[in-house]
């Protein structure tokens, strides 16, 4: 049985809005998440089904996580996301089985990783490949 396989709906039904009422109560992501987020019951619906595609390749998810982000571009920095990966694993570690928490920390790493790529990667043209040096 693979990690990913222990997750079921209903966990993360649980999970999501009690890791984003932490996030909501934080320092640092409160305020920007809750400036970002009009509507949190519609939004947490969304989360759930974003990490049910994601986990349970269920394919509720109906959306694009890139552009949701980029839209806040100026609010968030890569301190932030560390601050969310942080609050992310010790959620996932109360709530969920091991072998499920360390399954969505996994996944919450990687697309960290794709999303501050996206955000903050600058490829500075003098150094593009196919491009001389003189």
């Amino acid at each position: 049985m693979n990690k990913a396989a222990q997750i079921e709906e209903a966990a993360l039904e649980r999970l999501i809005p009690a890791f984003y009422a932490r996030v909501r109560d934080d320092a640092e992501l409160g305020p920007v998440f809750n400036d970002a987020i009009a509507d949190w019951p519609e939004h947490l619906d969304k989360l759930v089904a974003f990490w049910s595609s994601v986990m349970l390749t269920s394919g509720r998810y109906k959306g694009n996580p890139m552009f949701a982000h980029l839209k806040h571009k100026l609010r968030i920095t890569p301190a932030l996301f560390d601050r969310w990966l942080a609050l992310w694993k010790e959620t996932t570690d109360e709530m969920m089985s091991p072998d499920a928490a360390a399954a969505l920390q996994a996944k919450a790493g990687r697309i960290s990783e794709s999303l501050q790529l996206a955000l903050f990667f600058r490829l500075d043209p003098a150094s593009a490949p196919g491009r001389a040096v003189a």
